[in-house]
């Protein structure tokens, strides 16, 4: 890249105080709406269906996660593509990565929602249903699955309109899906006495308005011009996309065998402890849901750094990338210790916003958010260190970290826990986890920084 079309790009140019900001905060903005319409989700169902109706969100929970690994795996893998061949001034190939990411959403979608009609019974008690939560997760499902190719397109299709230079078209696209499902959440549950189905009808509405406003953007970008036969997927371009995807899709599929290996043991060891099988798993749920909140925040940040960093690693600009790393790293670990002191300090009162159950319902709830979360004050520069690897194109170093807190830590630790101390054992294992991984990460981040050109480069890479 020369420099005159260095000087064009404000993300090669403009300060990073300056510029870090203006694409975090969008990002926040997206996430955090989007988490709190789940939780909000979370919230009706509590109170109108009750912890049955809790439970089985969790039960479904996992069909959601692999999904968004996907979306995140093509759409994150594009991003950073994409961004990086910016840097390097190759807009053409920029353009093949953004028709074949948006093609392949598509088609990956249509056939997800097939699968899961195929296999649902089937799915729904892997993923640790009981007798009692299975009506309610079966037509919870159900309904949901016709929304997952919207999911992909708006999730995945994102990233792309982020890494173009519009964090606030982004934020448009998913805010406007998170309001639409709030309104239509009350109305189909409480007004028309929809149930369970209000609920999942609403989040398919509103996964629909999300992909449709990401889709509005298309012929919009501002640094290609997309045609028709570009959204056929190209083999070797989704190649490179999907390698670069692989932190993000490791991460969220970890996450997924955690939630179904989890789901498991607090049915099996629910079963024999004073609380039962439900209790453990409604619980669980919530918590996972009250945690995506911190989690999307320290995304929001990562997402916003995103754009910068691969743009200016492509470049050879590393100066500005180490600045970017430094500033988002401080906003992760502010923002981690204020979620840390709300979940230790207000454990009840946020369980409590999910309906009321039984005292031994909320007993283990506070004891549960407790415990399982205490690391959490870590876990945004774990993060931070491990997705950054997908941002300069290095995506394997940032897999096998993502693989590392939750495959080979938490579900041996799941499993060895409850093992030696029952029920109690699981909720153990997470602090556990989340320590050994942020020593693990922050080893692995520093070894990168130790290798990268320690001065600035100059304004026309060498």
């Amino acid at each position: 890249m020369d420099n005159t079309s260095a000087k064009q790009n404000p993300l090669l140019t403009e300060e990073i105080r300056t510029l870090l900001p203006r694409f975090a905060i969008p990002a926040i903005t997206s996430n955090l709406v989007s988490a709190l319409y789940n939780i909000i989700d979370q919230i009706y169902i509590g109170h109108w269906i009750g912890y049955l109706g809790n439970a089985a969100t969790n039960v479904a929970l996992p069909i959601t996660t692999v999904c968004m690994a996907i979306a995140l795996f093509i759409g994150v893998g594009a991003a950073s593509h994409f961004n990086l061949e910016l840097g390097k001034g190759n807009r053409e190939r920029a353009r093949e990565v953004t028709g074949t990411a948006f093609g392949t959403l598509l088609l990956t979608g249509i056939l997800i929602t097939l699968l899961i009609h195929l296999f649902m019974n089937p799915l729904l008690y892997l993923f640790g249903s009981t007798g009692q939560i299975y009506p309610y997760a079966l037509e919870y499902v159900r309904i949901t699955s016709f929304g997952i190719p919207f999911l992909l397109l708006s999730t995945g299709g994102n990233q792309l309109i982020r890494s173009d230079g519009s964090p606030k078209w982004s934020m448009l696209c998913m805010v406007s899906g998170a309001v639409l499902n709030v309104i239509l959440d009350f109305l189909f549950m409480y007004v028309f006495t929809w149930g369970i189905a209000g609920a999942a009808w609403a989040t398919v509405i509103s996964q629909m308005v999300s992909a449709l406003c990401a889709l509005a953007y298309l012929p919009r970008f501002k640094n290609i011009t997309l045609t028709a036969r570009d959204f056929l997927p190209r083999g070797k371009v989704l190649l490179i996309v999907m390698s670069l995807g692989l932190t993000p899709m490791f991460n969220r599929i970890s996450t997924m065998f955690v939630q179904i290996v989890m789901n498991n043991l607090l049915r099996f060891y629910g079963t024999s402890s004073a609380y039962g099988s439900e209790i453990p798993l409604a619980v669980a749920g919530i918590v996972t849901k009250v945690d995506l909140i911190l989690s999307s925040v320290i995304m929001g940040v990562i997402q916003g750094m995103q754009p910068i960093t691969g743009i200016n690693y492509g470049a050879g600009f590393y100066g500005r990338v180490r600045s970017v790393f430094r500033m988002g790293k401080k906003s992760c670990i502010l923002i981690s210790l204020v979620g840390f002191s709300c979940f230790q300090l207000f454990a009840r009162q946020i369980i409590s916003l999910f309906g009321a159950g039984n005292p031994l319902y909320m007993e283990f709830a506070v004891a549960y958010m407790r415990t399982f979360l205490f690391c959490t004050f870590l876990n945004g520069t774990t993060t931070l260190n491990t997705l950054f690897f997908s941002q300069i194109g290095k995506a394997r170093y940032g897999a096998l970290l993502s693989l590392t807190r939750q495959i080979f830590l938490l579900i041996p630790f799941m499993i060895l826990f409850a093992a030696a101390f029952g029920l109690d054992g699981i909720r153990f294992a997470g602090p556990a986890s989340d320590f050994l991984a942020f020593l693990i990460a922050f080893s692995a981040i520093r070894r990168e920084f130790q290798r990268m050109p320690k001065d600035p480069a100059p304004l026309t890479p060498q």
